[in-house]
C-alpha cells in the first residue's frame, strides 16, 4: 500500500491508523500547491479530486476520502478494537461519528483556511463550529473515546482535525474536555510514529 499525505492535512487520520494497526506502506509527500509528489510525478493523476489523503492498494486501485480509507484499513485486520464488525448497530455509529466529523468539525472548519473570508463572516462559521464542539464535549464528559473506552478510527480523524484549531486561533481549553482527549491521544505512540514518518520526507516542490 501507498499513502499519499501532505503535513497538517487529514491524510494525518489514515497514517495514524496504519500505524495503530501495524500495516507495512510506502509513504509518498504531496505539495498541495503543484500537486506534485515526492516521488516525481503528478499527484493529479493519482486522484484527480487533487487532495489528500489518497491510498494506493494495488492493482490500479487509489481510495480516496478519509472515513472511506480508515474503514477499508480497520476492515484488513478483522476483530481489531479500531472499528466494530461490519453489519452492527455498533459499526452504523462509528460511520455516524465519521460523518459528523466530516460534515461538522472538517467541513465546518475548512472555510476558516481561507485569508479572504472578511473576519465577520469567520466568526459566524467560529459560532457554528462551537456549538459542535459543544457537543463533543459533553459527550465526552462520560467516557475517554468517541465510542466509549476504547480507541477507535473515529478518534484519529477527529483528532486530526482538531489538530488545527490552533491555527483559527481557537482555545481548546474552552472545552476542558476535548483538551484532555486530544493530550490523550496525541501522547499514543502511532501517533508521534505516524508525524515522525511524515518529518523524514522532505518538502516537495
Amino acid at each position: 500500500m501507498k499513502l499519499y499525505f501532505a503535513p497538517e492535512t487529514c491524510s494525518l487520520s489514515p497514517h495514524i491508523v496504519l500505524q495503530e494497526l501495524g500495516l507495512s506502506y510506502d509513504l509518498v509527500r504531496v505539495n498541495n500547491r503543484t500537486k506534485r509528489t515526492s516521488e516525481g510525478g503528478d499527484f493529479l493523476a493519482v486522484n484527480p479530486k487533487g487532495y489528500v489523503a489518497a491510498l494506493s492498494i494495488g492493482g490500479g486501485e487509489v481510495l480516496t476520502e478519509g472515513p472511506a480509507i480508515v474503514q477499508y484499513l480497520v476492515d484488513l485486520k478483522p476483530g481489531s478494537s479500531l472499528a466494530p464488525a461490519n453489519g452492527t448497530l455498533e459499526r452504523v455509529r462509528l460511520q455516524e461519528w465519521l460523518n459528523f466529523i466530516t460534515s461538522e468539525i472538517h467541513a465546518g472548519s475548512s472555510p476558516l483556511f481561507n485569508k479572504e473570508v472578511p473576519a465577520e463572516v469567520k466568526d459566524i462559521f467560529k459560532a457554528r463550529l462551537f456549538r459542535r464542539l459543544d457537543l463533543i464535549e459533553t459527550h465526552l464528559a462520560t467516557q475517554k473515546h468517541l465510542m466509549g473506552e476504547s480507541f477507535t478510527v473515529a478518534d484519529a480523524y477527529l483528532f486530526t482535525v482538531l489538530g488545527w484549531m490552533k491555527a483559527f486561533d481557537i482555545d481548546l481549553g474552552r472545552w476542558p474536555q476535548i483538551a484532555a482527549y486530544v493530550e490523550r491521544i496525541g501522547a499514543r505512540p502511532s501517533v508521534a510514529a505516524a508525524l515522525a514518518r511524515e518529518i523524514e520526507i522532505p518538502p516537495v516542490e
